[in-house]
Parts: structure tokens; C-alpha cells; sequence
């Protein structure tokens, strides 16, 4: 028996144990067998690319523990607890979560007012709602996200990156509260090759390092060292440069202290923010890993609960509030993980580091970090997604360049709200390019040969439309524009080929019919869908025809004989029996 054959044994023993001790439901939620195999089945791999996210994400998590108003300790909290539970209980067995930026803004407000009791209590209560939103299936439903919009997404956080660490890659200082764009353009202004080109350096020689390593050498833990080799540097040469600085030791112990009632009615609009925000972002960070890696498919209820549940237990460490992280599941991919593994080695190092090594890791530049995170923004930009949309049209490309710069410029909740909102222009305006209304002639031959041809309406006297595709508001002018100015006796409407109508398309048609009878004309219908009628009554459409029931007829050749026979010659002999493949269509009215 294999090393790994009998490391997946004894995991699947413990795992067995585990469930035995937990309801029935949550059983499901916990590594499969096959997990652990996956698992086991290439430590190494997993190992460098958990160690690689590990260097990007323990300054990356004790910053934004500052930016929330919690401090250092509560990022690095979060990293190891709410990252560890997410890995285990989620759906995505290559995203890395831990505290982000976006949450960081949305709790600063409350750490103010409130206090970290505050904080810590929003963090709390957004974890059970997104336990909640799991529970009723919530997380399924970003598979609706379109994939211009995915791609954009990653594109846009790739840009993010690049430009966080414009000033620490320049050796200048970022302004706090300022957009990562102005912050970046800012650090560009106030960069001079005296007094920050060692900064650039180094940040140019790491970035090199990692981007041509992944090329040359790809079995080597390029990143881990080229970021070695530039600590060392910079404290031999004893260069000016800023370094991540110290470090807390340890994790606290558990508490509920925090928790105050009274807050709860005041921090409810930050709980909601908090979970709707950090289930955005997870979601679309675990379709960006799809999207990233080959094959990968992430459960998005599976995500919230795991989710919901590291958000439940981090604030009782003293924790921020945790999300899935496209800049780390970024570095996690593009470094070669390939099973949940990497990222518990990434949360084992973070809490190592934490405990043991934290003067060690106090040292790197962070000009090295910067080269390091801006070579992976680069891996993470699919030039073959980007291809394959322009080759789709320039609309698809469109959405993920909007995407893109709108999560840049303005976050990623007005990112993804604006390409969702975009691809939903575009697959409107295709949908009405599709609606067309044809005027419908005599054929010159019956469909049944003996068959004698039915009456053939006079064009003065009957006129006959179909329209074809949907009757909506950017379609209904154009649509029932003939139908309108027709100056037969008799119009009638075939809607059998109507697909959806809306209330406008109801109200045209309507107006329509009041056209027709102020010029004493008749107006007829035909086809109309039974999923359809409800809507033409409640609106008053139906009500309008005069004598409805004899103006509404299942075919348009059913019109035409009673156009004929009871409208214009009530005198006249019964026609022959309906048939309506005597009808073709005159296409110079499509469209």
C-alpha cells in the first residue's frame, strides 16, 4: 500500500468519526473520500502553491485587519480560523478566503460607531445569514452570471492588484480612503528615480524573476525565492525600503463577551451589506477559479455555508469578517494547487508564522511583495477568454471591458451590477432585432390538390399581419406601426408566433384597436396564446373588440371567412372549411 493510499485511509477513518458526531444534514458538507485522495495525491504541489499564497497573504490580511478598524491581529485572526473552516465546510476546493478589502470598507464605519464589539457582532450575525442564504439555496444562482461578466471580473481584480500595489512597488505612499486607481496614478506623480529606485528595482527584478521562473523552471517555488532572495538583499546592502513590519503573536482564546443585544436592531443594515457583500464577492471569486483552473466546478450553497460558518467562529477569536479573495485564489491557482490541501497549507503557515516566525517574516520589502502580486495579476488576465469573446462579438467584449473598469473604478458590487445590467441591455436589444411583422398574402395554388381555394380577401377590403418574435416595449411602435395605418376594412392580426408581450405591447395593441374602430373599421385577432389572454384582459384589450367573442378566432383564415361572410357580404353563402395553409407570407414587411 502507498504513502498516500494509506494517508487517505486514515483521514477517511477520522472524517467517518467526525460525521458521527454531527447532524445528519451536515455530513454532506464535510471532504468525501475522493477529496482526501485528490488531497493526497499531490502534496507537493499543493504545498508550494499554499506557501506562495501564504508570503501575498499574511501582509495582505494584517492590512486589512487595520482597514476595518479592528487591527492587525483580527486580519491575522481571520486568515487562520475563517480561512481554515471555509476550506474545509466550502464549495470551492481552490479558492482561499480571508479578509478583503470591500469588507474592510463596509466595517470601519461600524468599528467607529460602535466599537470592535460592533464589528465583531456584524460579523457574527452576517455569518448566520449567509448560513441561512444556503440553506435556501441562494448560492445557485450566480451560475446566471454571465461569462463575459465572470471574465471581466477577473480582469478587473487582476487591474486591482496592480494598482494596490503601485506604491509599495514604487517606494511612495498611498493616501488613505482613495481609490485604488487614484492611488496608483498618485504614486506615479510622486515617484523620483533618486529617492525610490531601489523600491522599483527590486519590484522590477522579482516580477522578472516570477514571471520568467514559471517558464524556465516550473517545478521551483520561483516566488517564494525570488521574494527570499530580495529580503536578504535588502538586509545585507541595508537598503531604505519598507518592510511588512512587526508582527502579533499568537491567537487569542475564544470569547462571546462582545455580544450586546441593544447593538443588534442598530447594526442590521451593516449585517446585510456585510453578507449580501461577502457572498457576492465569494461567489464570484469561486467562478473566477473555474473560469481560472481546468474542469473545476464550485457548490454555491456549499460556498455560503462555509462561508456563514467561518464568519460564525472567527469573531469569536477576535476575527474581521471573511470573504473569498480573487487576488489569493488568483496566486493559489496560477501557482499550481490542485486540491483543497494548498489552502490549508496556506492557514498552517499564516498561524506558523504567527506564532513562531513572525521576526522573519517582519523583514520582507515590501517592494518584493509588490513584484511578486503584480506577476500573478498578470497570470490571472485569460488573453484566450478575452480572444474567444471578440470573436463572439464586440458586445460580449464590451460587457467584460465595462466589468472590468467599473470594478477598477468603483468596487466589485457595482462591477458585477453593471455588466449583469449591460449583458441584459444586449440580449434585449438582440432579442427585439429578432421581432418582425408580416403582411400575409393569397398562395397561388390550394395545399389540397381538388381542393377548391377559399375566398381571396380583396386587399381594399381585408388585410392580414402575423407578427413573429416579442411584443414589448422596444418592439411594440414598430411591430404594430402597419397594423395601425392599415386602411382595409377589416385588419387582421395573427399572434399565434407572439412569444412574450408586456404591458406596453398590450397597451399598443389596445390603442391599436381604438385606431381601427374611430375610423369605423374592424380589427380581428387570431392565435392568441392562452398564456397570453390573461394579460389582454386585465388590460382591456379583449373588452375593446366589439362582440369579442365573435372577433377572436384560433386561425386567420377562421377571420378572413367571417370578415367576409358577416362583416363585409352577410348575404353571402358559407365559406369552405378553415384551412390556413393558404396563407404565405410577403417578406418586404419583415423586420
Amino acid at each position: 500500500m502507498s504513502h498516500t493510499q494509506t494517508a487517505v485511509r486514515y483521514l477517511s477513518r477520522a472524517t467517518a468519526r467526525v460525521r458521527g458526531y454531527l447532524p445528519t444534514h451536515l455530513p454532506t458538507y464535510l471532504p468525501t473520500r475522493d477529496d482526501l485522495a485528490v488531497m493526497c495525491a499531490s502534496p507537493r504541489e499543493d504545498a508550494v502553491a499554499g506557501l506562495s499564497v501564504a508570503v501575498a497573504a499574511l501582509p495582505l490580511s494584517l492590512g486589512f485587519g487595520v482597514a476595518s478598524g479592528l487591527g492587525a491581529q483580527a486580519g491575522l485572526v481571520s486568515a487562520v480560523v475563517a480561512g481554515g473552516l471555509a476550506t474545509v465546510l466550502g464549495g470551492s476546493k481552490l479558492q482561499i478566503t480571508g479578509p478583503t478589502g470591500i469588507l474592510a470598507v463596509a466595517l470601519l464605519p461600524v468599528a467607529r460607531a460602535y466599537g470592535a464589539a460592533g464589528a465583531l457582532t456584524t460579523g457574527l450575525l452576517a455569518g448566520l445569514v449567509l448560513m441561512a442564504a444556503a440553506r435556501f439555496g441562494i448560492g445557485r444562482y450566480v451560475r446566471l452570471v454571465p461569462a463575459p461578466v465572470v471574465t471581466g471580473f477577473v480582469t478587473g481584480g487582476a487591474a486591482v492588484i496592480v494598482c494596490q500595489q503601485m506604491p509599495a512597488a514604487l517606494g511612495t505612499h498611498g493616501a488613505d480612503g482613495e481609490g485604488v486607481a487614484v492611488s496608483a496614478v498618485r504614486a506615479l506623480g510622486d515617484f523620483s528615480p533618486d529617492r525610490n529606485g531601489a523600491a522599483a528595482a527590486m519590484t522590477i527584478g522579482v516580477l522578472a524573476l516570477c514571471l520568467a521562473g514559471r517558464h524556465l523552471r516550473p517545478v521551483l517555488p520561483v516566488p517564494l525565492l525570488a521574494v527570499g532572495i530580495a529580503t536578504a538583499l535588502t538586509h545585507f546592502l541595508h537598503l531604505p525600503l519598507a518592510t511588512v513590519g512587526r508582527l502579533p503573536a499568537g491567537l487569542p482564546a475564544p470569547s462571546l463577551d462582545f455580544v450586546s443585544p441593544m447593538l443588534v436592531p442598530h447594526l442590521l443594515p451593516s449585517v446585510l451589506a456585510v453578507a449580501a457583500l461577502g457572498a457576492l464577492e465569494a461567489l464570484m471569486t469561486a467562478a473566477a477559479a473555474d473560469a481560472l483552473s481546468d474542469g473545476e466546478r464550485h457548490d454555491g450553497d456549499r460556498v455560503l455555508l462555509g462561508l456563514g460558518v467561518a464568519n460564525v467562529v472567527a469573531p469569536l477569536f477576535g476575527g474581521v469578517a471573511a470573504t473569498g479573495t480573487v487576488c489569493r485564489t488568483g496566486i493559489n491557482i496560477r501557482s499550481g494547487a490542485v486540491s483543497r490541501l494548498a489552502a490549508l497549507v496556506n492557514v498552517a503557515a499564516i498561524a506558523l508564522v504567527a506564532l513562531t516566525a513572525g521576526p522573519l517574516v517582519s523583514a520582507v520589502p515590501l517592494a518584493a511583495l509588490a513584484g511578486f502580486l503584480i506577476a500573478t495579476a498578470a497570470r490571472m488576465v485569460d488573453l484566450t477568454a478575452l480572444r474567444a469573446l471578440r470573436g463572439s462579438g464586440h458586445g460580449q467584449l464590451a460587457v467584460a471591458a465595462v466589468t472590468a473598469t467599473s470594478t477598477l473604478l468603483f468596487g466589485l458590487a457595482t462591477g458585477v451590477t453593471v455588466g449583469v445590467a449591460l449583458t441584459a441591455a444586449l440580449s434585449l436589444h438582440a432579442v427585439t432585432r429578432t421581432a418582425a411583422v408580416h403582411r400575409m398574402l393569397p398562395r397561388q395554388n390550394p395545399a389540397r390538390e381538388g381542393d377548391a381555394p377559399p375566398p381571396v380577401p380583396d386587399d381594399a377590403s381585408v388585410a392580414v399581419y402575423r407578427i413573429d418574435g416579442p411584443l414589448l416595449f422596444t418592439t411594440a411602435e414598430r411591430l404594430l406601426k402597419p397594423v395601425s395605418g392599415s386602411q382595409a376594412t377589416v385588419t387582421i392580426l395573427h399572434m399565434a408566433r407572439v412569444t412574450i408581450i408586456d404591458a406596453t405591447g398590450v397597451l399598443a395593441l389596445g390603442e391599436a384597436i381604438d385606431i381601427h374602430y374611430r375610423r369605423r373599421a374592424h380589427i380581428l385577432l387570431s392565435g392568441i396564446r392562452p398564456n397570453h389572454r390573461p394579460h389582454l384582459d386585465s388590460l382591456g384589450v379583449l373588452r375593446r373588440l366589439r362582440s369579442h367573442e365573435h372577433h377572436a378566432f384560433a386561425a386567420p383564415a377562421d377571420a378572413v371567412r367571417y370578415a367576409q361572410h358577416a362583416l363585409l357580404n352577410p348575404l353571402a353563402l358559407p365559406a369552405p372549411a378553415p384551412d390556413a395553409s393558404w396563407l404565405e407570407t410577403d417578406d418586404t414587411m419583415s423586420g
